[in-house]
């Protein structure tokens, strides 16, 4: 009778386990959304109990924006879509990072302790004529991306903060390098050994918002942001895209530019195929950065692979651009994700010098002081970002 009752319980929990992990799947294979609420129905316990009543599975809070990201199957959509507390939904866009290594052959290189040397990039915008005056000390910028090698010697020292939006129980440690890479651009450290960034006083923050594949969703992106307007960050470095955008995107980033926190963005690498910008950096409340390289003869030439249009607001170098790597590593790599923080380093180096400024107003002094390389506005914006001419 025992073996009996102990069969049936055996067989109610393997039936019970097979339900409620069908269920969860069931729900991981929903749509991926973002359902955001009428601004007087702000109570996350009342908001979580309606998404629930429909099946609705919850993935994280978007505070910023009176939202939750989730899987709603579509036919708990259509209903959700009829309730008074719902302003709208959108989709969880999935977003990717705009650069990838150079076309030359070889491993990412690591001698153990390599000479430092002077990025072409960075030499190029006039970023080392300004250290004696400015190393961009104490300004906060924070790297949207794949994170940021805690552990790097030619980053460690300017890191001073990082969170993880996809897994809140891992660090903000990067698992890619291309996050890793953007970070050296800003700030690698001045300390004889790799490279050395634009600002290299400048404090980094790693926020990481991209997979290991260099993808995430755009609910990630805006707890990034809600991230950086709670925690004083002044700069934000985003070098991703998505070909789409939509209402939450935009309120999210309006919300961070409104806080006074200054956006700039990769304008794609979409010049073989149209040329469109990406999302973000299409919303005027962003700096878009298109990427520009170097002939051997000096002579400056605009990137075929760079995104153009008349949401361009600047360029900078963004072709064979070397810089830190992953596990301690250094990398040569190309794409509008280079280009962007060369303008995120300079960005800094002027808020360090002439204080608090709004983000139009930095924005309207950094094109101000570009370099006019006589290309097409859709292709150069403004110009070149200068750091010597905007740091005077």
């Amino acid at each position: 009778m025992g073996k009996i009752i102990r069969r049936i319980a055996v067989s109610f929990i393997s039936i019970f386990l097979f339900l409620f992990l069908s269920t969860i799947v069931f729900a991981q294979n929903a749509p991926r959304k973002i359902v955001v609420f009428q601004e007087n129905f702000v109570n996350e316990i009342a908001q979580a109990n309606l998404l629930k009543n429909f099946g609705v599975t919850i993935v994280k809070p978007l505070r910023s924006i009176n939202g939750m990201a989730v899987y709603l199957p579509p036919q708990a959509e259509r209903a959700l879509l009829g309730r008074a507390e719902v302003l709208w939904i959108d989709e969880d866009l999935v977003v990717r990072a705009t650069g990838k290594p150079s076309d030359k052959p070889g491993k990412p290189s690591k001698p153990s302790q390599p000479p430092q040397e002077l990025p072409w990039g960075i030499e190029r915008i006039g970023a080392n004529l300004v250290w004696n005056r400015t190393t961009g000390a104490g300004v906060k910028v924070a790297v949207l991306d794949t994170g940021i090698d805690l552990d790097h010697k030619d980053l460690a020292g300017n890191i001073k903060g990082n969170i993880n939006c996809i897994n809140p129980r891992k660090s903000g440690d990067d698992d890619n390098g291309h996050g890793t890479h953007v970070a050296g651009i800003i700030a690698g450290l001045d300390n004889q050994i790799g490279v050395v960034g634009a600002g290299p006083g400048i404090y980094l923050y790693a926020v990481k918002v991209l997979d290991r594949s260099g993808s995430g969703w755009l609910s990630d992106i805006i707890e990034g942001l809600e991230w950086c307007v709670n925690n004083g960050i002044q700069v934000v470095n985003l070098s991703l895209g998505s070909s789409s955008g939509n209402q939450s995107f935009h309120d999210a980033i309006s919300r961070t530019y409104q806080a006074g926190v200054v956006i700039i963005a990769a304008a794609g690498n979409n010049g073989l195929s149209g040329g469109a910008v990406d999302y973000p950096a299409k919303y005027p409340e962003t700096i878009a950065v298109s990427a520009v390289g170097q002939y051997t003869n000096g002579i400056l030439y605009f990137a075929n692979f760079s995104s153009y249009g008349p949401e361009v607001d600047l360029c900078a170098p963004g072709v064979d651009i070397k810089s830190t790597y992953n596990n301690g590593f250094y990398e040569t790599m190309s794409g509008t994700s280079m280009a962007t923080p060369h303008v995120s380093g300079v960005a800094a180096l002027v808020l360090s010098v002439k204080g608090p400024m709004t983000p139009d107003e930095l924005k309207s002094w950094l094109k101000n002081t570009a370099e006019n390389l006589g290309f097409n506005p859709y292709y150069q914006g403004a110009g070149l970002i200068r750091a010597d001419m905007a740091t005077w």
